[in-house]
């Protein structure tokens, strides 16, 4: 049996305010916060680009949130006497890997836009459905 190529996206159908196909992007648009702005405001018509690009914002925003609650967390860790030190390690440790699953997301997002798979990160995709007016 032949390979057959993959499905188009589900709005290619429709016009598209950047002119790019659906699926380029919203794989763009996956670029944590940046991305998501400019094609927020760029793409006007296609839904699967609207949905990534707020899903995208608000990626962004919850890791940028982050990364401001661990930077306090290690001032504080590394004001107390004696254990700061420890503690602070073990902090870090623990960021490294919440960002590791940070990038782990956003590669599956980007994957799931270029595929043409609308798919919502856990938590943060609901978010964005609800923001861009989906059920």
């Amino acid at each position: 049996m032949p390979d057959e190529p993959p499905p188009p996206p589900p709005s290619d159908a429709g016009p598209k305010s950047t002119g790019l196909p659906s699926n380029i992007a919203a794989a763009l648009a996956c670029i944590p916060l940046i991305g998501g702005i400019v094609f927020f405001i760029l793409e006007k018509q296609d839904p699967f680009v609207r949905f990534y690009s707020m899903q995208s914002i608000v990626f962004g925003l919850a890791w940028f949130l982050f990364n401001v609650v661990s930077a306090i967390i290690h001032v504080i860790f590394s004001a107390i006497p004696a254990i700061g030190g420890i503690l602070v390690f073990f902090w870090a440790i623990i960021a490294a890997v919440i960002h590791v699953a940070f990038v782990v997301l956003w590669i599956i997002a980007t994957w799931r836009a270029f595929t043409g798979v609308r798919w919502e990160i856990p938590y943060i995709g609901p978010m964005a459905r609800k923001q861009v007016g989906e059920s």
